[in-house]
């Protein structure tokens, strides 16, 4: 039994051979490999190469991010956006496309979402602490979905002030795409992708102690105020990188940590690496569908893991809470 979730997660991982190998063949003229002998082949090629690799570091992140807040917050309904760390990320990267800082430099986008998403996260325990004490996991909460809708209105108001030749810029980037600007934002999203999931991993011992409770976890010996200050910083700055360089994209931060939990249990030190393989091979494979479903025409990638997202979570739901879940 003490192998099951090691063997799971070889699986996932490859599970990610045959998920690649759709990804490359489908397209819109139909499906097959790009013809590499040929310029346009060549072209196609790579297109769909950084397509696999921004849907499966997007994935993974907002999946790891979405397993952190879930822990810190004891909430199953617990994802990225529930802080309003995606909202005010997307609120950032939005003022970045109207304001023409977007196409004057590649990297103002993610920067501009990551701040955003900073002063966001900032202002929440800023709104849910109280005399300077550390705030309850119930006023992060409220603070947070507070925050949230009054950003998604912000949001909502410059889409509708918009000039056109900008409007569809930022409605498409709302609905989430793959298709990196270009390939170093791609290699630094990445590498501060990559980073953050790994510290979250050391950090699996804290975690998975955080979710008995602040007040269990602090007897056992951990600094509850620093692992929810420096876990949620963390997750922040990848939910941000993802943001920025995908858009928004919903569901996958919560509902794949949710089966990875089924799939290998909730020991963080397993839970985080099936997250992110589950989660960019969900996101690659949603992708392949927003390509091909109605083809020519491709569907932004959000829309696909909303119809997806949604109906699989009311499964999860209903098979949790028959086993206790929400008691």
């Amino acid at each position: 039994m003490k192998k099951k979730p090691f063997a799971i997660i070889f699986l996932l991982l490859l599970a990610i051979i045959p998920a690649v190998w759709l990804s490359l063949c489908a397209g819109a003229s139909g499906f097959g490999l790009p013809d590499t002998s040929t310029e346009i082949g060549k072209a196609i090629f790579m297109l769909r190469k950084y397509r696999i690799l921004t849907g499966f570091m997007v994935g993974a992140s907002l999946s790891c991010a979405g397993a952190v807040f879930q822990a810190l917050l004891r909430n199953p309904l617990a994802e990225p956006y529930v802080l309003g760390i995606s909202s005010g990320a997307g609120l950032g990267a939005a003022i970045a496309i109207l304001a023409g800082l977007a196409t004057a430099n590649v990297l103002a986008l993610p920067i501009t979402a990551f701040i955003s998403a900073g002063i966001t996260l900032a202002l929440v325990f800023r709104l849910a602490s109280d005399n300077g004490e550390s705030p309850s996991i119930y006023s992060l909460i409220l603070s947070g979905v507070i925050v949230s809708s009054v950003c998604s209105s912000m949001l909502m108001f410059l889409v509708a002030i918009a000039p056109v030749e900008g409007l569809h810029s930022v409605v498409w980037w709302m609905l989430g795409n793959l298709q990196p600007a270009d390939s170093s934002l791609l290699n630094i999203a990445s590498v501060v992708i990559l980073a953050g999931m790994f510290i979250l991993w050391a950090m699996s011992p804290e975690l998975n102690a955080m979710t008995l409770g602040s007040e269990t976890a602090h007897y056992l010996g951990i600094r509850t105020r620093f692992v929810l200050v420096l876990c949620l910083a963390i997750a922040t700055l990848i939910t941000a990188s993802a943001v920025g360089l995908a858009g928004l994209i919903g569901f996958v931060g919560l509902i794949v940590p949710h089966a990875a939990r089924q799939l290998v249990g909730p020991d963080h030190k397993k839970l985080f690496p099936a997250s992110a393989l589950l989660g960019g091979i969900f996101l690659i494979l949603c992708d392949v569908f927003s390509r091909t479903i109605l083809a020519p025409r491709e569907i932004p990638v959000g829309v696909i893991t909303a119809i997806f997202g949604g109906p699989f979570f009311l499964v999860l739901l209903k098979i949790r809470s028959k086993r206790g879940w929400l008691e």
